[in-house]
């Protein structure tokens, strides 16, 4: 059964935590499939207890626990890798290793698929579900408390203007209401013009919508000088050289694609650069 809703995969952590044992009898051997889980899973379990995370959560580029990630094994999203390692607890996403989690289902390993967090309160859930599978809920708190602290901290300020700004990805991506980004931005005291334009959750933008709006702030996920891609190719498009009052933004998407404390950082990121673009109007 592939778990899509939020509210399903809640509920579907919920009924296996009850069937988990408690205190000595938690998890011992937990396996993440999924960059998101990487980071919950090495941020909350005890070293002993990750039984490997993904290839991915060791590259500094794409995860925030890069450095963590470095003492446990690895995995490459196989499904008999997994069964090798016999673990007694799967983590998953709902849109990653779908073979591998399909052919895990077979067996009687447990596993739990969680979806990409549409909110900071997500976020926070999310949070909360892994810490309560992997018995862990003090450290989960712990992560909570830490990014309420440092997000009331910039809600905290007053700022009567609020700059206008666009998340520019690759092929015109952007992101608009419904999405985790948006609510970041919010946060961070940005309007998201994306969301003003009634523009799906993740649709597209034009680059000559965006130099029509005259945006505050370009938030992108590569700078100019990056490798090759689509993102840097759109970078260099002589239509973003007239936005002379544009700051072009760049924000590793490893901050706000995942649930977990990157979310306050980016929030912090985008704070200073609304209150950078603020002070210049003054």
């Amino acid at each position: 059964m592939r778990l899509l809703p939020f509210a399903t995969w809640i509920a579907g952590a919920a009924v296996l935590a009850l069937l988990l044992p408690t205190s000595a009898g938690a998890a011992q051997k937990i396996v993440s499939l999924n960059l998101c889980t990487d980071e919950l899973l090495l941020r909350l379990a005890d070293r002993p207890r990750i039984a490997s995370v993904t290839w991915l959560s060791r590259d500094p580029a794409t995860s925030n626990v890069a450095a963590l990630a470095e003492r446990v094994p690895v995995n490459y999203g196989s499904a008999e890798q997994v069964v090798v390692s016999n673990p007694d607890l799967v983590l998953a996403g709902t849109f990653t290793t779908r073979v591998t989690v399909s052919m895990l289902k077979r067996t009687a390993v447990p596993v739990v698929e969680f979806g990409v967090p549409r909110s900071l309160d997500e976020v926070r859930q999310q949070i909360r579900d892994v810490a309560a599978l992997v018995q862990a809920e003090d450290k989960g708190k712990q992560l909570i408390d830490e990014i309420n602290r440092r997000i009331d901290a910039v809600a905290s300020k007053a700022r009567a203007v609020r700059p206008t700004a666009v998340v520019l990805n690759p092929n015109g991506a952007t992101v608009a209401r419904g999405t985790l980004a948006d609510q970041v931005m919010t946060a961070a005291g940005l309007e998201n013009i994306a969301a003003r334009l009634n523009i799906d959750n993740y649709g597209e933008i034009p680059l000559e919508m965006v130099a029509l709006h005259q945006v505050d702030v370009l938030i992108v996920s590569a700078s100019r000088d990056g490798p090759p891609s689509q993102a840097t190719e759109m970078l260099r498009h002589p239509i973003l050289s007239k936005l002379a009052r544009t700051r072009i933004v760049v924000l590793p998407g490893r901050l706000w694609n995942c649930g977990g404390p990157g979310v306050a950082e980016a929030v912090e990121r985008l704070d200073a650069v609304a209150t950078d673009v603020v002070r210049g109007r003054s």
